[in-house]
């Protein structure tokens, strides 16, 4: 099977390149912005591209579409949320008239957080109202309802995978929403953690390698909304006391006001995706001494 994965480059990208280069060929396509090569599997085929290129359309015909690049900057999309709009709309609506054209299946990495905004109920299941704060999570909707309408429109086969909060290696300890790197990175090098808030919000960690085999295994499902989580909800004070126990260090967080567009609590449900077989989650204190640990190696080598 002959797969694309643009963003493949990237955090999660890059981990479903590495989940799928054995079986298939695959097609890596990320313009570097926020990527990084050394990310991309030597197995895979690597094209330095903007989504929004016309010469996407020389690597067709693909039969799976694996869409994971995106502006995901949530102060960024404030700011300038015409080029958010370019990048998450346009940029996307680009790829799926090309999956139109040649009948490929349309994998969608969704925010299953900045598109709910504030939520009415927990766990926050796919069947909920969604109204977004900021236009980033306005820009990821508005795209999942444009892979709904191709699929009453001209039968596209779809999966939209709602993401929770993913982390793991590889993610960029100096982001906007990687919290679970941010602090790895600020423990490492012995600094005070920053907290905008007091604390107690909460947020539902899932570990990148998981959220890949979601990714993988949706090859084989069909129009659907799924979210990808562990419905269990983390706050951020607990998580610098898991730092605590995996570093063995005294950690000192310091706060400040909390910011625009943060929501406070975020946890969604997850019973759909394992009744599809999706299991195996990786545990917190697991995945964080993973991430911990390739935090560390990179900042000896760095």
């Amino acid at each position: 099977m002959k797969i694309l994965v643009t963003g493949g480059a990237g955090f999660i990208g890059s981990h479903i390149v590495d989940k799928l280069v054995d079986q298939h060929e695959v097609i890596v396509v990320d313009n570097l912005s926020t990527g990084k090569l050394n990310n991309v599997n030597s197995k895979a085929t690597f094209f330095n591209m903007d989504i929004s290129s016309n010469e996407i359309e020389k690597l067709f015909p693909i039969d799976v579409i694996i869409h994971q690049a995106a502006q995901v900057d949530v102060s960024k999309s404030i700011l300038d949320p015409v080029f958010d709009a370019q990048v998450n709309i346009i940029g996307g609506l680009k790829l799926l008239e090309l999956a139109r054209k040649y009948n490929s299946k349309f994998i969608y990495g969704n925010s299953g957080g900045a598109t709910i905004g504030e939520a009415e109920y927990y766990p926050v299941d796919e069947k909920h109202p969604k109204n977004p704060l900021v236009p980033y999570g306005l820009s990821k909707l508005t795209f999942q309802k444009y892979l709904e309408l191709y699929s009453k429109l001209f039968n596209l086969k779809y999966v939209s995978l709602n993401y929770a909060n993913v982390y793991g290696p590889r993610q960029d300890p100096f982001g906007e929403g990687g919290v679970v790197a941010i602090f790895a990175n600020k423990v490492s090098k012995n600094e005070n953690p920053i907290i905008f808030g007091d604390g107690k919000q909460t947020r539902d960690f899932v570990y990148v390698e998981d959220v890949a085999n979601a990714n993988v295994m949706a090859i084989d499902w069909n129009n659907n909304s799924l979210n990808v989580s562990t419905g269990i909800e983390t706050s951020l004070l607990d998580l610098i006391q898991v730092y605590k126990e995996i570093s063995k260090k005294e950690i000192t967080s310091e706060f400040k006001d909390p910011r625009k567009g943060d929501i406070f609590r975020s946890v969604l449900d997850c019973k759909k995706i394992k009744s599809l077989g999706w299991n195996n989650l990786t545990s917190l204190n697991k995945g964080i001494k993973k991430t911990f640990e390739w935090v560390e190696n990179e900042n000896r080598s760095s």
